[in-house]
């Protein structure tokens, strides 16, 4: 039994995961750009915190306030970065469903069909999560002096 589900079925569960490993690439390359937005607020923030240290009075509020600003934004990106995360770990429990299935010879259409519904909604959460970032980054943006 195990030799003709291995022959048979191994190759079509391999088809099924094949959908949800590419949308895995695309989770870790979102998760990269989050990451890469987070380092550069981090990196913001401790310039900031310097200038605040040998800011005068009259400065200080000003920078005070950015710092706030960036740190809001460093805890959305970060929900982001959660979701993402939740988002990959779900999509591995579609695979492995798929799989356990595969080899226990147990229905798996509606688990694997829920765990992807599950999945493709906090990648939304996390793709609404960096569109507020970004919208975050842009209203704070300043140009020039003043």
């Amino acid at each position: 039994m195990f030799e003709a589900v291995a022959k048979a079925g191994i190759s079509h569960v391999i088809q099924l995961a094949v959908a949800p490993v590419f949308l895995l690439t695309g989770v870790g390359a979102i998760l990269n750009v989050m990451a890469n937005r987070l380092s550069r607020i981090v990196d913001r923030a401790r310039a900031l915190e310097l200038k605040l240290a040998a800011a005068e009075q009259a400065a200080r509020a000003e920078l005070t306030q950015r710092l706030a600003n960036l740190s809001r934004r460093a805890h959305t990106i970060s929900q982001a970065m959660v979701m993402c995360v939740v988002t990959a770990v779900l999509v591995c429990a579609v695979i492995i469903v798929l799989f356990v299935g595969e080899f226990s010879g147990f229905n798996t259409t509606v688990p694997a069909a829920l765990l992807f519904i599950a999945a493709l909604l906090s990648f939304l959460l996390a793709l609404i999560w960096l569109l507020r970032e970004i919208f975050m980054a842009i209203k704070t943006m300043k140009f020039g002096p003043g």
